[in-house]
């Protein structure tokens, strides 16, 4: 063990880096959603469980209620959960908590489910209003335990410290930022995402896709004593690198086909597993640039986060590309599943390869109906400097961009996007899809 220098190696200074922040229990695989009754009882007897009103009406959720009572368990249902979380349902979700007082909240469902069951269980404990929330570390204590059971595979709340919102006085949405908020048990059941239409299947694959490739570009930043005591957006590291790179290898090869083949059992585990991996590895890498910049773009166009991450994506990476070569060929190489170009690649520089990645994502992600400009999304020109401006305010994300981002970047950016303005388009794309 060092304690007054960092360890050498051949005279250099170690630069390795790691660190992880995730759920003390992961259960993955079919079937696992029956472990929940047990999983809850560990915490207490009463359970407060938010869930969208789409999954209420299920006979898997009346199942799991059921189980949940043969347990011992009491529950109260908060049904009301929709989508883009707004900070009135928290108002009222938090008001029956309150009288049912819980000793374990459960969140079924998508990221706002699961983000509603996480910021109930910070204002049980901190008692605090909701906007005194906003931003980073301002849960100040442990939380309620929380079971987190994702039945979509995209947003990786289930593993991740950050619960998201819309507030009406806010033009953007806003994040609640803390360790604290990291589910106790993430149970990630494929079968669970069988009932997802294919729109929501692209959507929340794409914002997968997008957690991995930006959290395995983000910054690198100078691994000092108290860096995890001063962001909860770290940047990258050895581990957070490892997870996102697996979870692009699932996520290439299963979205295609289950966008297709929404039965397909194999596919559905790759998203979902994917999806998981994802969400680890921003947990504490964290986004940038893309995600930075589809909250005004959501904003003013109403479409759903992963397709307006999606749609950025391939820009964002283009306009970091010289910033991060290697990990850009790693990304080509893992999305061309072509023999001869796997071949080709040994006599490619890093640079080539890396120039072909932004094309190569477009192209996967265009094969299960993301957009390729903004343009198809609604978003006016006459906009873009009000987006850029909005974007760059949303600092813990615009920080851990690899390349600068302020203003004239944004405004750049969201011009190639708007106008489908890919560079190095013009390579061979014959053979993207899933890998085999």
């Amino acid at each position: 063990m060092w304690i007054n220098h960092p360890p050498r190696v051949g005279g250099t200074v170690c630069l390795m880096f790691a660190a992880l922040r995730a759920p003390s229990e992961i259960m993955f695989g079919e079937g696992k959603r029956a472990a929940l009754p047990a999983v809850a009882r560990r915490y207490g007897t009463r359970a407060f469980v938010c869930v969208d009103p789409f999954i209420a009406q299920g006979s898997e959720f009346a199942t799991l209620l059921e189980a949940l009572s043969n347990e011992g368990i009491d529950t109260h249902v908060f049904a009301d959960v929709v989508p883009d979380l707004p900070v009135a349902t928290v108002a009222v979700a938090l008001e029956r908590a309150r009288n049912f007082e819980p000793d374990v909240l459960i969140g079924i469902g998508g990221g706002s489910s699961i983000d509603l069951a996480k910021i109930t269980s910070a204002l049980l404990t901190n008692r605090s209003h909701v906007r005194e929330l906003y931003g980073e570390f301002k849960v100040l204590g442990p939380v309620l335990p929380i079971v987190a059971v994702p039945t979509t595979a995209g947003t990786g709340s289930e593993a991740t410290p950050v619960a998201v919102l819309t507030d009406p006085e806010r033009i953007n949405k806003v994040g609640i930022s803390s360790p604290y908020l990291i589910p106790s048990v993430a149970i990630c059941d494929p079968e669970l995402t069988y009932s997802c239409p294919p729109s929501v299947t692209a959507s929340s694959g794409a914002d997968a896709l997008a957690h991995c490739i930006e959290a395995l570009t983000a910054i690198r930043r100078p691994a000092h004593a108290t860096v995890l005591l001063e962001r909860v957006f770290v940047g990258r590291g050895e581990l957070t690198d490892a997870l996102a790179i697996l979870g692009i290898r699932h996520l290439s090869s299963g979205l295609q086909t289950a966008y297709r083949e929404p039965m397909n059992v194999q596919a559905r585990a790759d998203v979902m597993f994917g999806s998981l991996l994802a969400g680890l590895a921003f947990a504490t890498a964290g986004t940038a640039a893309a995600h930075a910049i589809q909250y005004p773009v959501g904003a003013v166009t109403h479409t759903p986060h992963g397709v307006g991450v999606g749609t950025l994506l391939p820009f964002v990476m283009e306009f970091n590309r010289e910033y991060c070569v290697p990990e850009m060929a790693l990304i080509a190489r893992l999305f061309d599943a072509s023999p001869l170009a796997q071949q080709a690649d040994q006599d490619q520089s890093e640079a080539e390869l890396a120039a072909r990645a932004p094309a190569l994502v477009a192209r996967f992600l265009g094969a299960v109906g993301i957009p390729s400009d903004l343009a198809a999304l609604g978003f006016p020109s006459d906009k873009i400097d009000w987006a850029a401006e909005q974007a760059i305010q949303a600092a813990r994300l615009a920080e851990n961009n690899p390349r600068r981002l302020d203003l004239a970047a944004a405004k750049r950016i969201l011009g190639a996007a708007l106008d489908g303005n890919l560079s190095n388009t013009a390579v061979p794309l014959d053979h993207i899809g899933d890998k085999a």
